[in-house]
């Protein structure tokens, strides 16, 4: 009870002798130093907007302009051509200052006018730069003229130290192609999918869009286009994420795994402690703006960060919606059935890896029970989204309930302390490693909160990971964060010798606060029935992570091959012997070149690697294998290119396609493209902070990357990641219920054929 009265700034009570007020001087010291926190990040806020608002130029260089003015009015000199003695005889200051003061206030109004307009063509002439992209389609090693005048003007533009959202005023819009070119694209890569027949059907249906509607459409989506900052993102976040009504879980969310050989603790509460302080210290950087601008030659956008922490999905009925909160200082935690509120500063101050780990400690030294309904109560973030909204406002809308509910949701993140042990470990560490990921991406279906933006998930062995909504980011936003925080958990913060965090305990904390419900039978009955529909689906999923430890990126570039490429060709060929034919293959590519960018897709099935894997499988010689093989990569890489640089097809379409659906357009074209299967759906997530390792002297500290379950039923979900020069991780996801896929033939097939292909016994 003490920490219940301490937790109360005051409390009076009326008496016949008058009122009896009583303060509590510790909770008021409390609430100033957690309202002077608040107040600091609102002046940081500010000053890097400001900061941001005024890049490539600086604040100082403001009085720079201004002193420059001023030493040049000095010398009877007039740089403003008369504007300053203009700006001076509209002064509505009238008498009361002197002429020589009201010259200096002119000329600093001045002053700060042509400083807004450098600033402007600054801003201008960066854009304009930022929107060449010649620059990627050069053969390697070979780099023009122009691009070298290209790459000293943007250095000359782009200013010096900038924060996190420095670039964004500065990046340039997603361009809208045009109809007949994604037309012809398109159709370039449906043809070794379609046999003649069905080919040249195709083909007088896209020549009948491109001629009528699709010019109709297209206007439509440039006046989109020169309206919003990105005329893809708001609509695909909306239709192809928020908008679905099936469960999320497996469909759409995805997970990051831990170190694939090292546990750095084997204490649970010490593994919690640490991850939480580093996501804590992530978060911090992240709000001050000092996590450095993502650089690729040129700047990507970094608007998907702002929604990383304190970001909830909330179900509705015919749409969900993304919910961001400016800040949040507690996280929810899970465990037993149990869920806590546990506050991750204290004082005005974070609290330290040891504090957090005492905290977490409590948690599960915890004897009580969960009550009727709340142990389950998370598989209804699990099921379908119009049975978890209809709940939502039927029993969580009001009184306690909708304080937990509120709790959780507004959490800066959700917290699972699970009880199984996890990782590549044992007598099968294969099968225990297949187990850990699929874990992650489900758990035991109630026991994550698939609805926020991302779970961290810390298992009795004090190994983690992390299962991450979608619709809010893609992988290499949350990817970032996980780099930061395995390795500032595992070098820099650390632990004791015993396995426990470092640091000392502050003796006043108080304990985590349980959260309470009152969950009728109804409402039980409504989870018992998500969690059927979440459980099927989970035991559906069949999962196999395959470490490829006996070569990587080195290897393959001997072979003067790119390693995206290589690993693509090698998929379809797996996918070929696997099933006797040819996929539409989905590759997500990155649009972050341009502002508010996120996804488009690579169609990696293409005639040339159709054509290589025919003379592959039918004996031909490997001189002209070879000579195929290499201009298959270098197809890829060119569509890669265009994807990354707005010359994608399926987004186009996509935005084409709602276009219609708004119009009452019906299209025959784009309702056959839009209703195709992506039985191979695959994934490459990049290793970002390539610093913050070190796989020469720690190899063991290997990260295992992610992965995501399969699109169809009946394909394939392929995430992999390269790291360093001997390392290639899959993550290779099907469904038990169809008969086509086997995880075990595809598995073996893609480590076959990546061994032949790389040492050359194939080609």
């Amino acid at each position: 009870m003490a920490e219940a009265h301490q937790a109360v700034a005051f409390q009076f009570t009326i008496t016949p002798e008058g009122i009896d007020l009583q303060l509590s001087h510790q909770a008021l010291r409390q609430v100033y130093l957690s309202g002077l926190r608040s107040w600091k990040k609102r002046v940081t806020r500010l000053k890097n907007n400001v900061i941001t608002g005024v890049y490539p130029a600086s604040p100082s260089s403001w009085l720079f302009v201004v002193i420059a003015i001023l030493a040049t009015m000095y010398t009877r000199s007039d740089p403003s051509m008369g504007l300053i003695a203009k700006i001076q005889e509209h002064l509505p200051v009238g008498d009361s200052l002197s002429i020589q003061c009201r010259t200096v206030v002119s000329a600093v109004l001045f002053s700060t006018l042509l400083w807004f307009s450098l600033i402007f063509t600054m801003r201008l002439c960066l854009k304009q730069l930022l929107s060449y992209h010649g620059w990627m389609f050069e053969q390697h090693g070979k780099v023009s003229n122009t691009t070298k005048i290209w790459a000293a003007m943007v250095r000359i533009f782009s200013g010096r130290q900038p924060l996190l959202y420095s670039y964004q005023g500065s990046l340039p819009n997603l361009p809208v192609p045009a109809v007949k070119d994604t037309v012809k694209r398109y159709l370039e890569s449906a043809r070794p999918l379609m046999s003649d027949s069905e080919y040249e059907r195709m083909t007088t249906l896209a020549k009948e869009f491109e001629s009528s509607l699709g010019n109709r459409l297209q206007w439509y989506l440039k006046l989109k286009a020169m309206w919003a900052s990105n005329y893809v993102s708001d609509w695909w976040e909306e239709y192809v994420y928020l908008r679905g009504r099936g469960p999320i879980m497996v469909n759409s969310n995805y997970y990051g795994m831990d170190f694939l050989y090292v546990t750095p603790t084997p204490i649970q509460a010490a593994r919690a402690g640490n991850t939480l302080h580093a996501c804590l210290l992530y978060r911090r950087k992240l709000n001050r703006e000092e996590i450095k601008p993502v650089i690729l030659n040129v700047p990507l956008c970094a608007a998907q960060c702002e929604r990383i922490f304190n970001t909830t999905r909330i179900p509705g009925e015919e749409t969900d919606s993304l919910i961001h909160w400016q800040d949040s200082e507690y996280v929810a935690v899970f465990h037993r059935g149990r869920y806590f509120r546990l506050w991750l500063y204290h004082a005005g101050r974070m609290l330290s890896p040891r504090e957090i780990e005492q905290q977490i400690q409590r948690i599960m030294d915890n004897p009580s029970p969960p009550v009727p309904g709340e142990a389950k109560l998370g598989a209804l973030t699990a099921g379908d989204r119009i049975p978890w909204a209809q709940a939502r406002k039927e029993f969580f809308s009001s009184g306690v309930n909708k304080r937990s509910l509120d709790c959780i949701e507004k959490a800066a993140f959700f917290v699972t302390l699970d009880d199984d042990e996890q990782g590549m470990r044992g007598d099968d560490p294969a099968g225990n490693l297949d187990r850990y990921a699929k874990s992650l991406l489900h758990g035991k279906c109630y026991d994550r909160w698939f609805d926020k933006s991302f779970t961290v998930v810390v298992y009795k062995n004090g190994k983690n990971g992390l299962s991450a909504e979608h619709s809010w980011a893609d992988a290499p936003i949350m990817a970032h964060v996980w780099e930061y925080v395995m390795t500032t958990d595992s070098f820099q913060l650390g632990y004791t010798e015993e396995g426990h965090c470092k640091g000392d305990v502050a003796s006043s904390l108080p304990p985590p606060t349980r959260l309470t419900w009152d969950i009728p039978a109804e409402c039980q009955e409504r989870i018992e029935r998500s969690l059927a529909v979440a459980q099927a689906l989970a035991d559906d999923v069949d999962f196999h992570v395959l470490p490829i430890q006996e070569f990587g990126k080195g290897a393959i570039k001997k072979c003067k091959i790119s390693p995206d490429a290589f690993i693509q060709i090698a998929l379809q060929l797996a996918y070929y012997r696997n099933r006797g034919t040819f996929s539409l293959t989905y590759e997500a590519s990155m649009t972050r070149l341009f502002r508010e960018g996120r996804t488009e897709t690579v169609r990696s099935c293409t005639s040339e690697s159709c054509a290589f894997i025919r003379a592959l499988e039918g004996g031909e010689s490997k001189e002209a294998c070879r000579h195929l093989f290499r201009t298959a990569a270098e197809k890829h890489q060119h569509l890669y290119r265009m994807a990354m640089t707005g010359g994608g097809i399926d987004r186009h379409l996509f935005c084409l396609y709602i276009v219609s659906k708004y119009l009452g357009e019906e299209s025959p074209f784009l309702n056959k493209v839009l209703s195709e299967t992506w039985r191979l759906s695959t994934s490459q997530t990049p290793l970002q902070q390539v610093e913050l390792f070190d796989f020469v002297n720690h190899p063991e500290y290997t990260t295992c990357g992610g992965g995501f379950g399969p699109v169809a039923d009946d394909g394939y979900g392929v995430s992999y990641i390269i790291i360093g020069e001997n390392m290639i991780n899959l993550h290779i996801s099907c469904k038990h219920s169809c008969p086509q896929t086997s995880m075990a033939t595809i598995s073996c097939l893609v480590t076959n054929i990546v061994q032949k292909i790389c040492l050359k016994k194939e080609i």
